[in-house]
């Protein structure tokens, strides 16, 4: 099966975890695109739903879901969204898309964090992916030096602006044995917003697409 046969396969996977009537949380991204687009020919009913991304926000808008903000709820019972690799743990790299700060705020109120990808996703070590990193632009070269000395190659996301209004130093050549507490590592270093690394808070189910069919982890 090719990738988007099999992203809308675990996007229709996904519906099966969705609460009519309530205020879904919705990530960003590829999956979570089909994801959207299969919602909308379910039928099912929301009170409304919570984004990560501008993106997101206006394509739920195009099939008649109401955006609601966070700071308007107090948790939400479900957020699906995809991930750009996970590892046997159930923790992720997200943030290809950039979105990963807003992301990670919208898992952390989520009482139950559904993941949905494709069997491509699936590794034993995190780091083949570049490992995101939203910065405050004055810190971006001191932030790069400090990943560096992680082993990191450090690579500037050029003409990207996250929604938050900062950029994107995109990791390469790690090998995260311990996602855990390279998350919160980097997350401590004065001028990073936040990390791709959804260990801390990682998934509570991952769906995976694959020619066999839907795999629950």
């Amino acid at each position: 099966m090719d990738a988007l046969t099999l992203k809308k396969m675990v996007a229709k996977a996904a519906l099966e975890y969705v609460q009519p009537g309530t205020v879904l949380g919705v990530g960003t991204g590829s999956t979570v695109d089909c994801f959207i687009d299969a919602l909308a020919e379910s039928g099912i009913q929301l009170k409304g739903a919570v984004s990560s991304s501008v993106r997101s926000e206006k394509k739920l808008r195009e099939i008649g879901v109401p955006i609601v903000d966070m700071n308007d709820v107090e948790s939400l019972s479900v957020y699906v969204d995809g991930a750009d690799e996970v590892d046997p743990a159930n923790c992720l790299i997200k943030g290809g898309g950039g979105a990963n700060t807003r992301e990670k705020i919208v898992a952390d109120i989520s009482d139950k964090f559904v993941c949905i990808a494709d069997q491509s996703k699936l590794v034993q070590v995190l780091g083949a992916f570049p490992l995101p990193v939203e910065v405050l632009p004055m810190a971006r070269n001191a932030i790069a030096r400090k990943l560096t000395a992680l082993g990191g190659q450090v690579k500037l996301r050029e003409g990207f602006v996250t929604d938050n209004g900062n950029v994107i130093l995109d990791v390469a050549g790690l090998k995260i044995t311990d996602p855990v507490a390279m998350e919160k590592e980097i997350n401590h270093w004065p001028g990073v917003v936040t990390n791709g690394l959804f260990a801390i808070r990682n998934a509570d189910v991952v769906l995976i697409a694959t020619a066999d069919g839907i795999k629950t982890l």
